[in-house]
């Protein structure tokens, strides 16, 4: 995702409307459904890369709208592998309903699905892909049908939560490359597991570093997540372990994060690169409906302080979904 800086809000006609101190503006005077001229949409651009999260609501997007849309900020991303929710017609999104199309999938009900996978009280929080050697740029997620209450979802400033760190710190941790993976800590059912067996077919590795410096911005975003972050590298397991468990906590402290209410016509665009996000887990009990429709841009190859960029270990190869 590319940037032009000259237009602001305001000289678009639309307005953003910070929400939170360090993340999330809301986004009001625009119609996506619409043709946009540049002025707008690199007001938006501005504003994602300013906010790392922005939020439109009362949107009347369908799919080829959606698709329309994205597509003016950059490529788009098309999965191999979706759910069977996504629409068959339109590779570009992929729709989740509630989550519930996992249950079931690997011989297990949604329950034991989440207990198996979420061995952390922060092992929710990611960014979308982020085992590849190249995660998307920036996600496009619209509501179609919410919770009348729950459901709701958070984000954090990777940017501000390491400014946050102290200098020494911040200096540590710049040199420092680590290992994201798909499947970490998920604890496998006795004798065969379906899902055990899923990984090794469809294994996802790379190395990252710790401290990525963002290709547009160019602030260094301390690029950690509870859910691919595998253990830092040339260092023993346990001094990993006790070095992230600090860093995640720094990544998601309240003062760096912001949450969002969704209504059906919602709309959120967030930086895929600068953010991890935390998905609800207070709503699949209730049995209202959730269908949320989702299309990512293409990312580069992330590049550490030292001008180093991230390295495939499994699965995945620049440009190659």
């Amino acid at each position: 995702m590319t940037t032009d800086r000259t237009t602001d809000g305001t000289a678009a006609g639309i307005e953003v409307n910070p929400v939170a101190g360090h993340i999330g503006a809301e986004i009001t005077g625009v119609d996506l459904a619409g043709d946009l001229d540049d002025a707008q949409v690199a007001a938006v651009r501005a504003a994602v890369l300013r906010w790392k999260v922005v939020f439109f609501r009362g949107q009347e997007l369908d799919h080829a709208g959606h698709v329309a849309f994205a597509r003016r900020f950059g490529e788009l991303v098309v999965l191999g592998r979706r759910g069977k929710a996504s629409p068959p017609d339109v590779p570009e999104i992929e729709t989740t309903a509630d989550r519930l199309e996992l249950g079931g999938r690997f011989g297990m009900e949604h329950e034991e699905w989440l207990q198996r996978r979420r061995h952390t009280l922060l092992r929710g929080w990611h960014c979308d892909h982020g085992a590849r050697v190249d995660p998307p740029a920036a996600t496009i997620l619209r509501a179609e049908a919410v919770p009348p209450y729950g459901g709701d979802t958070t984000w954090s400033n990777l940017a501000a939560a390491y400014a946050g760190l102290s200098a020494p710190v911040r200096e540590f941790v710049d040199g420092l490359r680590a290992e994201h993976r798909l499947g970490v800590g998920y604890q496998p059912r006795p004798g065969d597991d379906a899902y055990v067996r899923h990984l090794l077919d469809h294994q996802v590795a790379s190395v990252h570093p710790l401290v990525r410096v963002h290709p547009e911005t160019g602030e260094r975003v301390l690029f950690v997540n509870g859910y691919y972050l595998e253990q830092i590298a040339d260092i023993s397991r346990a001094e990993s372990r006790a070095i992230l468990d600090m860093l995640l906590e720094q990544a998601v402290r309240p003062e760096y994060t912001v949450r969002f209410r969704w209504e059906p016509g919602s709309v959120a665009f967030w930086d895929n690169r600068a953010t991890i996000h935390l998905a609800p887990s207070d709503n699949a009990h209730l049995g209202f409906p959730r269908i949320m429709h989702r299309v990512m841009l293409a990312g580069d190859v992330p590049v550490g302080v030292d001008g180093k960029p991230s390295e495939p270990i499994a699965g995945t190869r620049p440009g190659r979904w």
